[in-house]
């Protein structure tokens, strides 16, 4: 499923990475000479890292014609390849085997790195070299990991210096699905993370092959004695041979004397080895200073250089992504989400407002509707011995709000805002609550008066409603106005999502009413919806909203009032948004105030006024006469709240309705 625009790139990627993959391997072992651990080696960082693999091998490798690889790899930048591949095909390799054990573990980001380093080291010295590289380099197995292990850090301390910052930057920096192994962006950041290690890797692979401390590319050819053609060739690979690391046992023992052994594809008693039955070319010469079958030509002052310096790259690497993220987080807390743009993440950053502030995964959607499904309906209650009962299920949708403008909405009753549930002063009611959403709930009874156990606050009041579980809130009406009910689990999330409806109570003296000649209840939401994702809205960095709704549409999909001259108008405002004030505007005069907060003023009380600050929480309750025929806006006077994406379309946007007043235009 495409969830954001990158998608496109990773999922084309990892297609192009598969292929280049198979081409190498098609080609390598349909007969590119050189030994089986450098096909190998090919065909695995050509995977790691698609195309660019691919290119390497084609340019540096891949034999152009029959009996021309040994001339063709003879160039060092070649052999520094070969070096590099060879390296970060075993490194590599135990990096992401650990990255996934790690990620599904649920251990922290830092432990992650140290695990994968170690993991990438121990792979790449016990496994792709002294293993693989056994019968190359000659001699015990003991004997040529601690050949091995010198070159092998310094290697793998430039490739995890390089690797380690871009991987914690691309996991941990917004789209945090880079985290989990199961999110196909897992693999292509490890991709990239192994092209920035062998880009970091490549030079000092260069120098050590150079001083003969490393092989480069090999040739090894078919013996041709049965043909009756006598090869002369001798059986050693690039620049030291196949002496495969060199012998840096004997160079850490003394580097002032040179070894006289050398670890070449014959056997230290002259006699040739297992693989005798190929005869490996030469594969290039530059300078005596490399070339043949003696010891490394490295100083101990330059090897200790290179390898304190490998370690400062290693150590920044490493640590330094700790100054901007928290390396405490794990895939198993917050790996799949996506951060809105422009939040600010820092070290102190917890997973826990990570998760509040993550878009809705698309994934969980379990229905759509369009323009034609309307929030804010009725729900008619059943009677259960004389309890009026009501029934909520929660779940994500897919709302449209504009013609062209979807959100990923948390909804009652899949509708946004949730039903109105209409009752009596007096009405025992109950609602059963049912949570589909894919973390917990609960539901508070915003203003009303009711038993402790049923306000529905999460580990206050009541334990949260699980995923798939009911929860039953029971309470008898003892007050009457405008309300209305809201998730109080992770509340700045959910509300802010859509998770909110109506709850209007009738007097038990209908007398008691306030009459109207028509009446209306106006929700107002605020959304943030950036690429095709949303995001929960709220007043801090990156989460600024860019959408508007009254009762889940944005104008011109909002609702249209009709009126007559001299009929009244009873508006409910319900500041059902969880952070911003909105003050709303009617034109056409002025209307009276006359209930605030579900209580409704006295006489004395009541005043006229044209525009009503409605902050979260807030109802007002009020009358406004047509007086006038026309079309009249009711909208927020914060004028970017009436705009779509910055945007004005029929002359406004966001939380802006008519009234549509019909009467004689003289009166």
């Amino acid at each position: 499923m495409l969830i954001q625009p990158i998608d496109i790139f990773v999922y084309a990627w990892l297609v192009i990475a598969v292929l280049s993959a198979a081409y190498v391997a098609w080609d390598q072992f349909r007969g590119n000479p050189e030994p089986a651990v450098m096909k190998w080696g090919f065909v695995l960082v050509t995977l790691y890292m698609g195309p660019i693999g691919l290119l390497l091998y084609v340019m540096a490798d891949k034999e152009p014609a029959p009996g021309t690889h040994e001339e063709f790899v003879k160039p060092l930048w070649k052999q520094g390849v070969g070096s590099t591949v060879h390296c970060v095909a075993g490194d590599a390799t135990g990096i992401i085997v650990a990255a996934v054990i790690t990620a599904m573990l649920g251990l922290s980001m830092w432990v992650d790195l140290i695990v994968e380093y170690t993991a990438g080291f121990l792979f790449g010295l016990l496994i792709f070299q002294a293993l693989f590289m056994r019968k190359m380099m000659g001699g015990s197995y003991l004997e040529n990991v601690k050949r091995s292990f010198l070159p092998e850090l310094i290697s793998m301390n430039c490739m995890m210096a390089g690797m380690a910052p871009v991987m914690v930057y691309l996991m941990m920096g917004r789209d945090m699905r880079a985290m989990w192994p199961g999110e196909p962006l897992f693999w292509v950041v490890m991709s990239i993370g192994i092209i920035a290690g062998f880009a970091l890797a490549y030079p000092v692979n260069v120098w050590m092959v150079s001083r003969g401390m490393k092989h480069g590319l090999m040739t090894v050819r078919p013996d041709s004695s049965d043909s009756g053609e006598h090869n002369h060739s001798s059986s050693h690979a690039s620049h030291q041979g196949s002496h495969g690391h060199g012998d840096m046992a004997q160079m850490n023992h003394d580097l002032a004397e040179q070894p006289s052994d050398h670890t070449s594809s014959q056997a230290k008693d002259g006699k040739a080895p297992a693989h005798s039955h190929t005869n490996s070319q030469h594969a290039g010469q530059h300078g005596e200073h490399h070339t043949g079958h003696g010891a490394p030509s490295v100083t101990r002052a330059q090897l200790t250089a290179v390898t304190f310096f490998s370690l400062f790259l290693l150590a920044a690497g490493m640590t330094l992504p700790a100054a901007f993220f928290n390396l405490r987080l794990s895939a198993e807390e917050v790996g799949g989400i996506i951060m809105p743009p422009g939040m600010i993440m820092t070290q102190e950053t917890s997973a826990e407002a990570m998760r509040d502030m993550a878009a809705v995964d698309p994934r969980d959607v379990s229905a759509k509707y369009d323009l034609s499904q309307r929030g804010a309906h009725i729900l008619e209650p059943r009677l259960e011995n004389g309890v009026k009962v009501f029934d909520l299920d929660t779940s994500v949708i897919r709302w449209q709000i504009l013609p062209k403008t979807f959100v990923n909405a948390y909804a009652f009753n899949g509708q946004v805002p949730g039903p109105t549930l209409r009752f009596r002063q007096g009405d025992r009611v109950r609602i059963n609550v049912t949570n589909r959403l894919p973390e917990t709930t609960t539901v508070h009874w915003h203003g009303l008066v009711l038993p402790n156990v049923m306000d529905g606050a999460a580990h206050v009041t009541q334990e949260p409603i699980k995923n798939g579980d009911i929860y039953r809130y029971e309470f008898t009406a003892v007050q009457s106005g405008t309300y209305f009910y809201h998730s109080h689990d992770h509340v700045d999330r959910q509300q802010t999502l859509g998770l909110y409806g109506a709850l209007i109570i009738d007097p038990a003296n209908p007398a008691d009413t306030i009459p109207a000649d028509h009446e209306y209840t106006l929700q107002l939401q605020e959304w943030l919806v950036r690429d095709g994702l949303t995001y929960p809205a709220m007043p801090m960095e990156g989460g600024m909203p860019n959408y508007f709704t009254i009762n889940g549409r944005a104008y011109p999909s909002t609702d249209t009032i009709k009126m007559k001259v001299g009929e009244t108008l009873k508006v409910r405002f319900i500041g059902s948004s969880s952070g911003f004030i909105h003050p709303m505007h009617i034109h056409g005069g002025p209307f009276v105030v006359v209930a605030r907060d579900g209580e409704t003023l006295p006489p004395s009380a009541r005043f006229k006024a044209d525009t009503i600050n409605v902050g979260p929480g807030q109802r007002y309750d009020v009358i406004w006469t047509a007086l006038k025929p026309g079309k009249w806006m009711i909208h927020c006077h914060i004028l970017h709240h009436t705009t779509n994406n910055n945007v004005e379309h029929d002359g406004g946007g966001g939380l802006m309705m008519h009234i549509e007043v019909e009467g004689d235009p003289t009166t």
